[in-house]
């Protein structure tokens, strides 16, 4: 088995040009799925880190409309005494403008309380973040993103500065108290074309602005092992209850959406890669075609070696392995061209560098063995010539 590999080694630096142009074949379909697989895991592992820091993650609790039901203290205090609730956070959310140095944007504007950077992932990169005294007093103070900073003052740390919030007709101050991280990008970016930003105040400064006494919805985490779905519809009859009305409260499983939206990545990577996999396919024709080349090239060559006693499977296992050959070198030089291109992606996107080896591996398996199926037949066509007929040729 040795010699045959050696030989069929030699065999592919005879012609060096068309050898290095069958492998780039392979090593660009096998790249090419392994970067739709990596990025794709990548992008899902980036939407989820957003939709985490947006809260989405627990339940969201909100009145329907019917029976005049709202969300107010007393819902949310109700739902805080629950076993199965770990935390639950109150939200009013204004979409409006915001100003500063005389730069109005679009925003939107949560009223959040001093406990809802747990649920919703604040993370302070300058000054502080709401306390309780800023929640009692209705204080008019606000936290921005980093993002905002910049694109306003030009710089990121503006703590201290007034920014301006459009409610109830007029433009109120308020002061920034924290400079919040900007969201890692995809999400955020996606909807920065819309809303290029969000300004979070104390829940009471933002009710007192609008004049509007009830929330939104009432932000829930669940307490690990309880299942959300279930917990979601002990909290709706709890408040249908308390209120003396029914159905008037809905649960929305915010994670389970969340689950939803992988699975439509998963299934938009599955068909790219698949898209990925006829490339490969493709590649694997050439080099078919490079090998009937090959076997019409060295049909004197092949006539010599049957006359002097080799065998048909001695000639077919060695035209078998110059294609298993090909398709080996082309696996190996593609998936390290595919893991570089996504290394490089993560990094220039900030993003998390995630492999997927379930793509990797198929990838890999696939290009071998239809490299190789694609060379069963010149090698057949190769074992089956007449050492007669094959001495005959020029």
């Amino acid at each position: 088995m040795g010699e045959y590999a050696k030989c069929a080694w030699k065999n592919l630096g005879r012609k060096r040009i068309r050898t290095a142009l069958t492998i780039l074949g392979i090593s660009i379909g096998v790249a090419s799925v392994i970067l739709i697989g990596n990025i794709a895991e990548m992008g899902t592992d980036t939407v989820t880190g957003e939709m985490d820091s947006l809260g989405l993650s627990g339940i969201a609790i909100t009145a329907s409309g019917q029976d005049g039901a709202s969300l107010d203290g007393d819902d949310l205090g109700a739902i805080k005494i629950m076993s199965s609730v770990k935390q639950a956070t109150p939200i009013v959310m204004v979409t409006t403008k915001v100003s500063a140095r005389a730069k109005d944007m679009q925003a939107i504007v949560w009223g959040v309380d001093s406990e809802s950077e747990d649920i919703i992932s604040l993370e302070s990169v300058h000054g502080r973040l709401f306390n309780r005294n800023d929640i009692r007093t209705g204080a008019p103070v606000c936290l921005i993103d980093e993002q905002f900073a910049r694109k306003t003052y030009l710089r990121g740390n503006i703590v201290g500065k007034k920014v301006s919030v459009l409610c109830g007709g007029a433009f109120q101050s308020y002061t920034v108290v924290g400079v919040i991280k900007t969201g890692t990008g995809l999400l955020q970016n996606v909807i920065g074309n819309y809303i290029p930003t969000f300004v979070y105040v104390p829940y009471t400064t933002l009710q007192a602005a609008t004049q509007k006494k009830s929330f939104d919805e009432i932000a829930v985490k669940i307490k690990s092992g309880i299942p959300t779905e279930s917990a979601g519809k002990t909290i709706v009859s709890r408040l249908n209850r308390l209120n003396g009305t029914a159905d008037a409260y809905l649960s929305t499983d915010l994670a389970k959406q969340r689950e939803g939206l992988n699975d439509i990545l998963d299934m938009v990577t599955l068909v790219l890669s698949a898209v990925g996999a006829i490339s490969l396919l493709v590649a694997s024709l050439s080099i078919m075609t490079m090998m009937l080349v090959s076997v019409n090239e060295r049909t004197r060559e092949i006539g010599i070696k049957k006359a002097l006693g080799a065998t048909r499977g001695a000639i077919m296992l060695e035209f078998l392995l110059e294609a298993a050959l090909l398709s080996l070198i082309g696996c190996v030089a593609g998936t390290a061209a595919g893991l570089l291109i996504s290394w490089g992606a993560s990094a220039c996107f900030h993003a998390l560098f995630r492999v997927r080896p379930d793509i990797m591996l198929m990838a890999s398996a696939f290009a071998i063995l239809s490299g190789t199926a694609f060379g069963v037949y010149p090698a057949w066509k190769a074992a089956c010539l007449k050492p007669v007929d094959a001495l005959r040729q020029e």
